[in-house]
């Protein structure tokens, strides 16, 4: 049961992991904007924050639509871990970690995006779809 199971499950938490980075990153284009975005990053102390605040966005809103599509997950699920590590770093470290401001959020967004990269993404996960046709284009060579 929790074979078949298996595949679904992890559909569900790649499409619910990459919702949420997708709409924060949309957020720090669209809502803060990028020019926003970096003078948060600087009163954050992050380093190079004119270049971090767009990469960060970028690599939240790519990052979160890769989890979606299941594709690139080990690359993908590892810098969103990195992202939200230096967030904990950061930004929510000197809150502790449950409270206003507290990093078990930010924890378990980087504890989820590593779990996910590294499962194999379950259900309709397009690295799956791209390694099946591989070994049937070599099975069949």
């Amino acid at each position: 049961m929790a074979d078949q199971a298996r595949p679904v499950v992890l559909l569900l938490a790649r499409i619910a992991v990459g919702v949420i980075f997708l709409v924060h990153g949309y957020q720090k284009f669209a809502t803060m904007g990028i020019a926003g975005t970096t003078k948060f990053f600087e009163s954050a102390g992050i380093p190079l924050a004119g270049v971090a605040a767009p990469a960060v966005a970028a690599l939240e809103v790519v990052g979160g639509l890769a989890l979606i599509l299941g594709a690139a997950l080990p690359v993908v699920g590892t810098l969103l871990a990195l992202n939200m590590i230096g967030a904990i770093v950061f930004v929510h470290g000197p809150s502790g970690l449950t409270g206003e401001g507290g990093y078990e959020f930010v924890l378990a967004l980087a504890a989820a995006s590593l779990a996910v990269g590294f499962t194999g993404g379950g259900a309709l996960a397009l690295d799956g779809v791209v390694a099946r046709r591989r070994s049937t284009a070599t099975a069949t060579a």
